[in-house]
């Protein structure tokens, strides 16, 4: 009956994702949630913390969807872990509300997770955290904006704490097909933006090729200090 419930979970969680791709394609980013593969390369930090640490850990993902990555973080949680789950469509945030009451991998760890609709930029979260996850499509955004995102990230982050991401593969040349030259050089700007910041702060990752698309997960570890993305770009 449990594989049965998560199945049709897992179903309607792929045919809400699709039909807000079509409504908001900019800031939903693709057309299926995240596979499992890339939610276990995103988690793989806080696996690790949790495995090293002997204290309550907080963290933070931010731009959840239908909950793909959320699933995963949710099961990695330790004795009193906090995750926060950060989204702004308010589809996404209804589904991940009942998903905490009616999803048997939410609701086990219901109680140390909280849904906080809104922007990232804007919300006041009242407290840092030592892994941060992000899952919003920053090759669909302005340079601006991606910069904005990134020094909120690290400003979020205790220091030496760790912020994963993904990039999806292709996108550059996809751009390039696009009418507009204006597109190629934002998008080339943000590609710029984003390998500033990852080679000052860059500790790994690697390209899940059973995503949909592909995609290239990135690990950064925080300064011992408060850094700022904008000391890298």
């Amino acid at each position: 009956m449990e594989a049965t419930h998560t199945e049709s979970a897992t179903l309607a969680g792929r045919l809400a994702f699709l039909r807000e791709a079509t409504r908001t394609f900019r800031t939903t980013g693709a057309i299926a949630p995240s596979s499992a593969g890339l939610a276990a390369r995103l988690a793989e930090r806080l696996a690790g913390e949790r495995h090293r640490s002997h204290r309550p850990l907080s963290v933070l993902e931010v731009g959840a969807g239908t909950g793909s990555v959320t699933r995963t973080l949710a099961g990695l949680l330790g004795p009193q872990d906090r995750l926060d789950v950060v989204e702004l469509n308010p589809r996404f945030v209804d589904l991940l509300d009942r998903a905490l009451v009616t999803d048997p991998a939410l609701c086990a760890a219901s109680g140390d997770i909280r849904i906080v609709p809104g922007s990232i930029t804007r919300l006041e979260l009242g407290r840092r955290y030592d892994v941060i996850v992000s899952c919003l499509p920053f090759a669909n955004f302005e340079p601006g904006e991606v910069q904005e995102i990134m020094d909120r990230y690290l400003s979020l982050l205790v220091p030496g704490g760790h912020l994963s991401y993904f990039r999806y593969l292709g996108t550059r040349v996809l751009r390039t097909l696009l009418p507009g030259r204006a597109e190629i050089v934002r998008h080339r700007s943000v590609t710029a933006l984003l390998t500033g910041i990852e080679s000052r702060y860059g500790t790994g990752g690697g390209v899940v090729w059973g995503n949909l698309p592909p995609a290239r997960v990135v690990h950064l570890r925080s300064e011992r200090t408060v850094a700022r993305a904008a000391d890298a770009a």
